[in-house]
């Protein structure tokens, strides 16, 4: 039997999967005539979510070895290249296998916002792709929300990351949020994200 992992890395590594998990599942799902559509990331089409998602994920796989996409993520086309299901999971298995060589003690991953622990770390990536997963699908029509127990588990990272990264315009100003609502919505209003966000009816 192989040596157990941390609880911290356990947890860090499950959230990391199950946040690539709902953003393949959304991407899959795109309807071919909604890749145009405007998202919750104001004058970003979903193409552009979808690239800058990509990237975003491909910057967290190669800090691990000391280089970076030649893309800007801030920049994103507003093209498809390629097959975007089969671009899309070439980068997240390069995530998953790399964060699964780290060692289960790692206190300092290099990732793109500067080295974290291993639970931050694979946190951080976790919330980027649940996020962009989130607004891909509400741009398309997808019944597919973020689920209320991934977004507890992406609480920590945001909590510790999204105050510093707002500094630099990364995240809108936090929404007011109620007790009423669940651990997603709630998250949501945190990233400065409307819950009930929805296309404008044509």
């Amino acid at each position: 039997m192989g040596q157990s992992k941390g609880v911290g890395q356990a947890e860090g590594v499950e959230v990391l999967e199950q946040a690539h998990a709902y953003l393949r599942e959304v991407v899959a799902a795109v309807p071919e005539e909604a890749w145009g559509r405007p998202t919750p990331c104001s004058g970003w089409t979903v193409r552009q979510v979808l690239n800058h998602a990509r990237i975003d994920q491909h910057a967290y796989a190669l800090t691990l070895v000391a280089d970076r996409p030649g893309e800007d993520p801030f920049q994103p086309d507003d093209a498809l290249h390629g097959d975007p299901v089969a671009e899309l999971d070439k980068v997240l298995d390069a995530v998953a296998d790399g964060y699964a060589q780290l060692p289960a003690d790692s206190e300092r991953v290099p990732t793109p916002l500067g080295p974290l622990s291993l639970p931050l770390a694979a946190g951080a990536g976790a919330l980027d792709a649940a996020v962009h997963a989130w607004d891909i699908a509400v741009a398309t029509g997808q019944d597919r929300p973020l689920a209320p127990e991934l977004a507890a588990g992406l609480r920590p990272a945001a909590g510790h990351l999204v105050p510093r990264l707002r500094t630099y315009g990364v995240f809108a100003p936090a929404l007011a949020s109620d007790g009423a609502r669940d651990e997603a919505a709630a998250l949501l209003a945190f990233l400065g994200r409307d819950p009930e966000w929805a296309p404008a009816a044509h």
